[in-house]
């Protein structure tokens, strides 16, 4: 989304722009925080209303509005109006004064006091309250605690709309004028005034650009120090969300030049600037000076000096007798544990610090399942964690003890916006054994280690050679490359796994040879039990028809799936094949005509799933979530009444009009956003569409990520450029140099 309303002044097509005068008669539609409007509007001497559609953030009805836009014939609805821009009029009649105070927007009141104030104060009421708010009081059923409410209500509202028209007067689109007066409060105007480009840091969904355009328009000069500063910061930013924790200077320094279109001069100088206030730290390397934001420079070095500092506790070994422990589990469980295996378990009972690791079919959650029950059978404690909640509810069932979100573990706190466990309370525990840490990245690694107490031991389990962590770092991999953090790598794939052809095509896939295709997946009836197939077609508008039809009908009817059993994963957002068409396509299959809930250009559908695309710390939802919307209201009369209700797990969250800006449908989704996932189906469209993502990392990561049946459908052209891609997207990280730096 773009901070400015890009069409003002330029009505879509050949339209030709119009001016409206009217009153709200009634609100249709509100979603995204005013993001979208429908709404009927009233014209002197007209006989009938106009639809009106835009951004009218938070218009109660009654309110008076002057429009300039355009008409436009939609499909569905008619003939209706595209708001461009607008300005609010004051009401000039007795009726239209009642209608606006009492359409909810101001707390406290309503239509019956909306009534009453309007019949004390006549025409002068808006003036009175501007003016004089206290006078409220005059108002029979209004005591001292109403009044106080009403009036801060009336005068939030009154700053609401200053900072709406300064904004508007900068070409700033209503629906991020709402979010920069929600960041700032009644400050906007000053905030924005003095350095505009705070905004690309505080305000969700404001990128440097767009806050570089609004600077411009304050007379902010090109070439000036703060919009250096600015820009050196942003890309710094943009290399974190790539999963870079640093930049070397001279990267940054040419990748902010270009971005902001001046000198490398001035940017050395900024670079500079920056370093010397401590707003990023540089720090000289062999290959050159490194520039880090500061908050991923410190979680980096302490990330290391928390592994450093397990490394070297002198712990004695956990008091288990190995050989005895591991007969007895053997024995129990009925398996024969192979000699990889045998000492994995070994060395968990004597490291401080330890990782497994190893692809599917391996045995990883056999030695997580054996070393747990021993540990508890001999009254030792354990705890269990995984970076996502699904990933926890898997480590929970196959161990039988309670596993957490990492998050939870470690007692996450919004208020304080840190985790209650930490050097100063730490986790008490023999052994922490974390699932899926390839997932985790330094930021979460560097908390994880800081709450560890004196004398609990570390287990990190997970597959190296899935794609690296969502966040910056890459620190399974770190660790490892290290070669100072003990280590078991377990290769040998069991029989029973050996069965399966998802586990041999994925080792397949990963020592580089192309995987062994079964036929595609019969149309007709009964239960097929081969788990991989793959689909030849190279039309990918088609191959888009094909993936619906599999989701909605062939695999369920085949295998007596569900739709919501089965995940498509794709290499991109974009395209045919990508997320976003796909997205659409599945959900006009799978949900329609249900209740739905629009935002901006998105619907949301009651049993839709959705996925939650930033970290919500507050309501305890991370980047990758996945959940299913159980309930929606909106297109009420009311404003502001619009939200979702989305399950998460076992867990309902309540989003409000403002926040659904956080969920986007997950019908299809990234491979990266799949990691710590497991499904029981998955369909990967391999084409050469998305040739800039074909990587064997990438396709591995996606087929392990299918349980119990994996469909890839595409070009084999396009599946052997990936299995022969085995380039790994480098990122600039520390981690492994300093652990072997300290002797």
């Amino acid at each position: 989304m773009d901070l400015f309303d890009r069409s003002a002044g330029q009505p879509p097509g050949n339209a030709q722009e119009e001016i409206l005068e009217g009153t709200i008669e009634r609100i249709v539609f509100s979603g995204g925080g005013g993001e979208f409007t429908v709404a009927r509007l009233a014209r002197e001497g007209a006989a009938e209303p106009v639809t009106v559609v835009g951004s009218l953030l938070g218009l109660p009805q009654g309110a008076r509005l002057r429009l300039r836009g355009s008409y436009e014939n939609n499909p569905r609805f008619g003939r209706q109006f595209r708001v461009q821009s607008y300005t609010e009029l004051s009401p000039e009649t007795l009726a239209g004064i009642r209608r606006y105070l009492g359409a909810g927007l101001v707390k406290g009141i309503g239509p019956e006091f909306a009534g009453r104030i309007v019949e004390r104060f006549g025409i002068r009421t808006l003036e009175i309250l501007d003016a004089q708010p206290e006078r409220i009081r005059e108002v029979p059923g209004i005591g001292p605690s109403r009044a106080e409410a009403i009036r801060k209500a009336w005068t939030s509202q009154r700053s609401l709309r200053e900072v709406m028209v300064f904004l508007q007067g900068y070409g700033v689109s209503p629906a991020f004028a709402a979010r920069i007066y929600k960041r700032y409060g009644p400050a906007a105007i000053a905030r924005v005034r003095e350095n505009p480009f705070r905004l690309a840091f505080d305000v969700w969904g404001i990128g440097f650009l767009s806050a570089d355009r609004l600077a411009s328009a304050l007379g902010i000069v090109r070439d000036s120090d703060v919009r250096v500063e600015a820009g050196v910061r942003h890309a710094l930013d943009q290399a974190g969300g790539l999963g870079h924790v640093f930049l070397p200077r001279s990267r940054l320094v040419e990748e902010a030049a270009q971005l902001l279109g001046v000198e490398s001069t001035l940017v050395e100088a900024a670079v500079d600037r920056l370093g010397r206030a401590g707003d990023v730290a540089i720090e000289n390397t062999a290959e050159g000076a490194a520039v880090f934001e500061v908050g991923l420079f410190r979680a980096e070095v302490a990330a290391a000096a928390g592994l450093l500092r397990l490394l070297r506790s002198s712990g004695t070994p956990l008091r288990v007798d190995a050989d005895r422990a591991i007969a007895r589990y053997q024995a129990e469980a009925r398996i024969a544990l192979a000699p990889q295996q045998v000492l994995a378990v070994r060395r968990a009972f004597c490291e401080p610090l330890l990782v497994i690791t190893g692809g599917p079919g391996v045995g990883k959650t056999t030695i997580v399942r054996g070393i747990v029950n021993t540990l508890v059978r001999e009254g030792l404690s354990v705890a269990l964690a995984a970076p996502t909640g699904r990933a926890a509810k898997r480590l929970q069932e196959a161990t039988g003890q309670p596993a957490a979100t990492l998050h939870r573990l470690l007692e996450w706190r919004p208020a304080d916006g840190g985790f209650g466990r930490n050097s100063s309370r730490p986790l008490q525990a023999d052994l922490l054994v974390v699932d899926e840490a390839s997932m985790i990245d330094v930021r979460l690694m560097a908390d994880l280690l800081a709450a560890l107490a004196d004398g609990t031991r570390l287990l990190l389990v997970g597959d190296v050679d899935q794609l690296p962590s969502v966040g910056p770092g890459m620190v399974l991999r770190d660790v490892i490359a290290s070669e100072r953090v003990p280590t078991v790598r377990l290769t040998e794939i069991f029989r029973q796994a050996a069965a399966s052809l998802i586990v041999t095509n994925a080792h397949r896939i990963h020592d580089g040879v192309e995987p062994e295709l079964g036929a595609p997946p019969a149309q007709g009836r009964g239960v097929d039990q081969r788990d991989f197939f793959f689909i030849e077609d190279e039309d990918a508008t088609h191959a888009a028809e094909t993936i619906r039809d599999l989701v909605t009908t062939r695999l369920p009817r085949r295998y007596g799936l569900s739709p919501r059993d089965i995940q498509v994963l794709t290499p991109m957002h974009r395209g045919e094949l990508g997320a976003t068409t796909l997205n659409r396509l599945l959900q006009d299959a799978i949900t329609p005509g249900r209740p739905e809930l629009r935002c901006g250009g998105r619907v949301f559908r009651v049993g839709d799933r959705v996925m939650q695309i930033r970290n919500n710390y507050d309501r305890d939802v991370y980047n990758g979530d996945v959940g299913e919307v159980l309930r929606v209201a909106g297109g009420s009369d009311e404003a502001g009444e619009n939200q979702a209700v989305v399950r998460f797990d076992e867990r309902e969250v309540l989003y409000a009009a403002d926040d659904l800006d956080e969920l986007t449908l997950a019908y299809a989704a990234t491979v990266h956003k799949s990691q710590g996932s497991e499904y029981p189906a998955v369909i990967v469209p391999v084409h050469t569409q998305h040739y800039v993502m074909l990587q064997r990392s990438l396709l591995y990561t996606a087929v392990t990520r299918g349980k119990k049946l994996v469909v890839l459908i595409g070009s084999r052209k396009a599946l052997r450029i990936a299995v022969g891609n085995a380039e790994v997207a480098l990122r600039f990280s520390r981690l492994a140099d300093r652990l072997t730096s300290v002797a």
